[in-house]
């Protein structure tokens, strides 16, 4: 059996070498085999030249242009250049289970499912990194969503990275090229309206490592929350209720400070006080509830990952809350002369 295993990346010198490394080290069946296919973002940081190194001592590592740069057309070009029955994505910023292959394809074929794939658990470096990780943990800040179980196993709207046969994409079709960000949920999401199904499994095991950093968190959901609204007018349906909550919540605190700004320019300054009173305890009210989300963590994190995470979960929820609202207003803005940058929204963050 051939398996393809298809890794969209760029400008990841710091982290190619270790990453293919560890698919060598892969526990696989007698009889497989495997072709790894490594979609290049036209790196300019010496990822390119680690990538030919490794060709020139492994013949079945190939290196594929990646013009687009994006994740969605790096995926499609491998996809296009592999030739296993099975593909299987893999990317740079995750570290894998010596068995993560190979319980990949069992799983498939185990239950049948169009895709496969392994709870998305983080693994951060630093108390913020860490901070970071933890987040992904609790449910508060992900909104129960199941992915982020590392104990669920059943039916999801999405497995991490994902393993299928070929023929799915025959059936489905490709990722999209056109998004920067959200290409996974909107396959998952054609995937399901054709009747497939999506499984994970602990089985299945790896840890992303998350950014470091508030500035580049924050700028991660921001582009998650715009990009959720491209993928929902493209569809003209929503995933989940999830989904919107953060962008209510963003939306409160901005229609407060508008009315309580307005109410005061007019002259009524008990209606602009009593606004002011309403959104302090509201946000009272939400500080007690990240901090209670990470006081859940207090038995098995570092004190000080522990006060980070209330603001980790913050930028979550803030961020892709922003990010939504501004998907929204881009789109209501087009065809007038008011446009908003489109760097902000479709630059890489990596």
């Amino acid at each position: 059996m051939k398996i393809s295993i298809i890794i969209p990346c760029r400008n990841e010198k710091s982290h190619i070498r270790e990453f293919l490394d560890s698919v060598f080290a892969q526990e696989l069946d007698p009889g497989w085999e495997l072709e790894i296919l490594v979609a290049d973002g036209m790196s300019n940081d010496g990822t390119r030249e680690v990538l030919r190194d490794y060709m020139a001592r492994a013949s079945n590592v190939s290196l594929i242009d990646n013009p687009g740069r994006i994740v969605s057309t790096g995926l499609n070009a491998a996809i296009a250049a592999s030739t296993g029955e099975i593909i299987l994505r893999m990317d740079a910023h995750t570290t894998y289970a010596p068995d993560y292959i190979r319980q990949c394809v069992c799983v498939l074929n185990e239950t049948g499912a169009d895709m496969v794939g392994g709870p998305w658990v983080a693994k951060g470096r630093g108390y913020l990194g860490q901070a970071i990780a933890a987040a992904f943990r609790s449910p508060f800040c992900g909104g129960g969503a199941k992915h982020r179980d590392p104990n669920f196993e059943g039916e999801v709207e999405g497995a991490y990275l994902g393993c299928w046969r070929r023929d799915i994409f025959e059936k489905v079709g490709l990722f999209d090229p056109d998004l920067v960000r959200n290409q996974d949920d909107e396959f998952n999401f054609r995937l399901r309206r054709t009747g497939g199904r999506a499984w994970q499994s602990p089985r299945i095991k790896s840890s992303y490592t998350p950014r470091a950093s508030f500035g580049r968190l924050f700028r991660q959901y921001l582009q998650y929350g715009f990009w959720r609204v491209v993928v929902i007018r493209k569809h003209r349906a929503l995933v989940s209720l999830r989904h919107l909550v953060p962008t209510l919540f963003v939306t409160w605190i901005l229609l407060s400070v508008g009315l309580m700004a307005l109410t005061a320019v007019a002259g009524l300054s008990p209606v602009s006080s009593g606004i002011a009173v309403n959104l302090a305890i509201g946000l009272l009210l939400y500080a007690a509830a990240c901090l209670i989300a990470a006081l859940g963590f207090a038995r098995s994190d570092h004190p000080l990952v522990v006060l980070l995470l209330p603001v980790v979960i913050a930028v979550h929820h803030i961020g892709y809350g922003l990010g939504f609202l501004l998907g929204i207003l881009k789109f209501a803005l087009s065809g007038s002369r008011l446009r908003m940058p489109d760097e902000l929204f479709s630059s890489l963050t990596r």
